[in-house]
């Protein structure tokens, strides 16, 4: 566990995160969303914080992620990357794409991930 997180913590972030980035687009057109850069930036840094917290899991947890192998995982670390040091080249559809259709389906993955997380946090510190 890196900087005293638990595991819970790390999924936590990516909840928040998918909800946020949600709710910057709710309610805009596509064509909004392609003329809106605040909005384009404020989704693209949700991305790299769900990217961001699933690297964490991923590498301090590996056991729990290939239990919850539902969860795509190496995916959100790779839009992450890509967001992060292929910054110029970002494809703004897929940015749409994945606000729209990706992160809500990931939502309702993580209430059952979460709980399966709070047993192993609690299991790990010894209560």
């Amino acid at each position: 566990m890196s900087e005293g997180r638990r595991l819970t913590d790390y999924l936590v972030h990516i909840q928040k995160a998918a909800v946020d980035a949600c709710g910057f687009v709710d309610g805009l057109s596509k064509d909004d969303f392609l003329s809106d850069k605040r909005t384009q930036q404020a989704v693209i840094m949700n991305l790299i914080i769900i990217g961001e917290a699933a690297t964490r899991v991923m590498d301090g947890y590996s056991v729990f992620t290939q239990v919850h192998a539902e969860v795509p995982w190496r995916s959100m670390r790779n839009m992450r990357n890509r967001m992060a040091h292929g910054y110029f080249d970002i494809n703004l559809d897929v940015v749409w794409e994945t606000a729209l259709e990706w992160l809500p389906a990931l939502q309702k993955q993580l209430p059952a991930v979460r709980l399966d997380a709070e047993i192993k946090d609690r299991n790990d510190s010894g209560g």
